[in-house]
């Protein structure tokens, strides 16, 4: 019998579905970062809100809490430079049942160090002990980051068309998404023996992203739209930034896929379109280019691939 995401207690649609209602009373929400425009300036700031999900059950699992405050800071910072805004400044949320100061400290190291990676400051956070809320020994982390980005150079996706280039960035592993589906289908003893690839932190792009924006929409965008693959993955965060009309097209042989994913999928019988859209599959953030300056995009990136074109049809992803 095949796993699916939904089987393993979490359901996308449902998440995708009070977004569309909220989206009624507040249409400016959705995208990866929420825009504020400072007044008689010519900056908007962006802000982003997250966690690090189930993961933290492996972090329990193997009594590591060093790389998880890593995994915060990127699963913010990523959706920051989805809109090409730089992040400025990061604050945490720590809740525990009751708080072990050294386990605390290894949580908000990692933090910090995110936050060196990314060229955030960690300016201030909140832990909160709340007795019989939590198990012994576990904890959940909240992050908030905010970044600037120049009125008018925000990378929204509106300029998608037909013939751009998706080009895609290696993941460092499964980064902080899908581990409730990984832990259905791996027993605790195979969850320590895969643990190297599993616990390694989400990969934090910040830098190069910010530096590619630079070299290659100084003058013009030709890098027009930014997908963090995360929950949803391939289908619904790729889906997010496209235009009326126009269709993703993922070609999977364009990259290989880790092995970690593979085990996934084999062991827990999972079919082509659950895993596409619950796992990153070894490609962690997605760029869509203009033709003209693919190939130099692709060059500028440490292990990026070419996988996938955009077509016009109905507005959607296709994998093939």
């Amino acid at each position: 019998m095949s796993i699916t995401y939904k089987s393993a207690g979490v359901n996308i649609d449902a998440g995708n579905d009070l977004v569309k209602k909220l989206k009624k009373k507040l249409p400016k929400i959705g995208g990866f970062g929420g825009i504020f425009p400072i007044n008689r300036t010519r900056y908007n700031l962006v802000s982003s809100t997250d966690g690090v999900g189930t993961k933290l059950k492996l972090a329990f699992l193997l009594n590591k809490h060093d790389t998880v405050g890593i995994d915060l800071v990127a699963m913010n910072v990523n959706d920051l430079i989805c809109v090409g805004a730089k992040p400025l400044f990061f604050l945490d949320y720590f809740a525990c049942g009751k708080l072990n100061v050294d386990q605390a400290e290894q949580v908000i190291n990692g933090i910090a160090k995110g936050c060196e990676l990314s060229g955030s400051s960690l300016i201030g956070g909140e832990t909160a002990e709340m007795p019989g809320f939590y198990k012994d020994g576990e904890y959940d982390l909240v992050g908030f980051s905010v970044g600037i980005i120049e009125k008018g150079k925000q990378i929204n996706g509106k300029k998608i068309k037909f013939g751009d280039v998706v080009i895609g960035l290696p993941s460092s592993g499964p980064h902080s998404n899908g581990y409730s589906l990984i832990r259905k289908v791996f027993s605790d003893t195979e969850l320590k023996r895969y643990s190297k690839q599993l616990i390694v932190p989400t990969k934090i792009y910040v830098k190069e992203v910010l530096a590619a924006l630079s070299k290659f929409n100084s003058n013009e965008q030709n890098i027009v739209g930014i997908a963090h693959i995360t929950g949803g993955s391939f289908y619904d965060k790729i889906e997010r930034i496209l235009p009326e009309n126009i269709i993703a097209v993922i070609e999977k042989k364009a990259w290989k896929v880790p092995e970690i994913f593979k085990l996934v999928q084999e062991k827990g019988k999972i079919l082509q379109d659950d895993i596409y859209r619950t796992l990153n599959m070894g490609i962690g953030m997605v760029l869509i280019v203009r033709p003209d300056a693919a190939l130099q995009v692709k060059k500028f990136f440490k292990g990026a691939k070419a996988i996938g074109y955009i077509k016009k049809g109905n507005r959607g992803v296709e994998i093939i």
